[in-house]
């Protein structure tokens, strides 16, 4: 057998299990079913999920887990639906058959009961193939500013803390509460802050400074997040390299880690489906502690659909290889921000009603592109001058489901060089 150590995307850090060893695990830790505000059954939900290919699924319904019994009203559920065709409980029947379906009349009005995780996971789960990973997204906030998160892997139900001093000590506080857990249990946990520029809530300073939190949804699939921002308010990409670029300059701590995901809710054919973003997790196998274990040693990237076969950073060279469709054309744009960077800031014009006047502009130092590769391999050595690197693989291939205009399939690699 071939033994080839493979190194991290963290420098310095070498993986113990052998090459061989190693897979690549597709999965998703973002979405919503009837359990909060999402319109199909979870069983419903996963079995998509498992027909398309996916090893793992994290469903992640606001503020609760699939873990306690929850009667929901037949004309509540059908009323979520605005597509045309069958309805949703006609669909459910036909997939389960009426013997899974469980019913009752309550004031004249047919109830459902909504199936827990440990009942319908035995139905999908099989060992190296398919996993449900429990989750909940803790739904805070402070006044009218959503401050979304994802715990993955978590095991019991956490209540939001919400309302507190400030944006970043409501995601303190809240943190805070995971990693009790996950202490508590000796359970490994993962957290990543969700959809900044939802409702345009989160601003890059703030994830800049909630040390607290080592992971982002760098993509997002729901087309209500500003995932491209506006004409004075930054996108995802620049919000990643500004965020960084702080954290490493002037806190002097790890940057944060980028994750792809679909935050689906409808599932019957309307937009806000499934199937839009995802991370590939590089484990020695599929259990959900090796999968956090992974993420967190930075062993994955984020996907809206190009294919990663091999990414490394060790011996001071970037190396890529692109899992290449026939007639799609790839580009590698290399994005960091170099030492000695300009670091003034301007004033963007202020937006009536929006919640962080005046945000600052940086320079086009943060987050500047160091190079563009064209092409399925990437080969690319770092002058070390860099604070951070990372790639953006970006296709020629339009996307089938797209959540904004223009959108062709990408890949996200981590940060990476910045461990000296």
């Amino acid at each position: 057998m071939r033994i080839a150590f493979l190194c991290l995307l963290i420098p310095g850090i070498i993986h113990t299990a052998a090459a061989d060893e190693l897979k690549w695990f597709k999965g998703n830790t973002h979405t919503h079913s009837l359990w909060s505000d999402g319109n199909d059954f979870p069983e419903m939900i996963t079995d998509w999920y498992k027909q398309h290919g996916y090893d793992f699924l994290a469903i992640s319904d606001h503020n609760v887990l699939q873990a306690k019994e929850v009667w929901m009203s037949v004309p509540a559920i059908e009323k979520r639906r605005k597509a045309l065709g069958k309805t949703t409980m006609e669909k459910y029947r036909a997939r389960f058959g009426d013997d899974w379906v469980t019913t009752r009349e309550k004031d004249g009005v047919t109830e459902v009961r909504l199936k827990k995780l440990e009942e319908y996971r035995p139905k999908f789960e099989e060992p190296g193939k398919f996993l449900l990973v429990q989750a909940e997204e803790i739904s805070a906030g402070i006044g009218n500013v959503p401050i979304h998160m994802n715990a993955v892997n978590l095991q019991e139900e956490i209540k939001p803390i919400k309302d507190l001093t400030s944006i970043q000590e409501v995601m303190r506080a809240n943190l805070r509460l995971v990693k009790e857990q996950s202490k508590r249990l000796g359970v490994p946990m993962l957290t990543h802050i969700n959809h900044p520029n939802f409702r345009w809530a989160l601003s890059a300073e703030d994830l800049a400074a909630v040390l607290e939190e080592n992971f982002w949804e760098i993509y997002n699939g729901h087309p209500g997040i500003n995932w491209q921002g506006d004409g004075t308010r930054i996108g995802h990409e620049k919000m990643w390299d500004i965020a960084n670029t702080l954290r490493i300059a002037e806190f002097k701590a790890p940057p944060l880690y980028g994750m792809g995901t679909d935050d689906s809710h409808r599932y019957h054919g309307e937009d806000n489906g499934p199937g839009r973003g995802w991370v590939m997790v590089r484990a020695a196998k599929l259990d959900a502690d090796e999968l956090v274990k992974a993420m967190k040693a930075g062993d994955f990237y984020a996907s809206s659909g190009v294919t990663l076969d091999d990414v490394s950073f060790k011996d001071g060279t970037l190396r890529i290889k692109i899992h290449a469709e026939p007639g799609v054309k790839y580009s590698t744009q290399i994005r960091g921000t170099l030492q000695g960077y300009d670091a003034t800031t301007r004033e963007a014009p202020v937006v009536k009603g929006d919640l962080h006047p005046p945000r600052p502009l940086y320079s086009d130092d943060v987050g500047k592109t160091l190079a563009t590769i064209e092409g399925e391999e990437v080969v690319w050595k770092p002058s070390g001058k860099e604070l951070y690197f990372r790639a953006v693989i970006t296709s020629s291939k339009p996307y089938a489901n797209p959540s904004f205009e223009g959108q062709t399939e990408m890949a996200w690699t981590q940060p990476m060089g910045w461990k000296k």
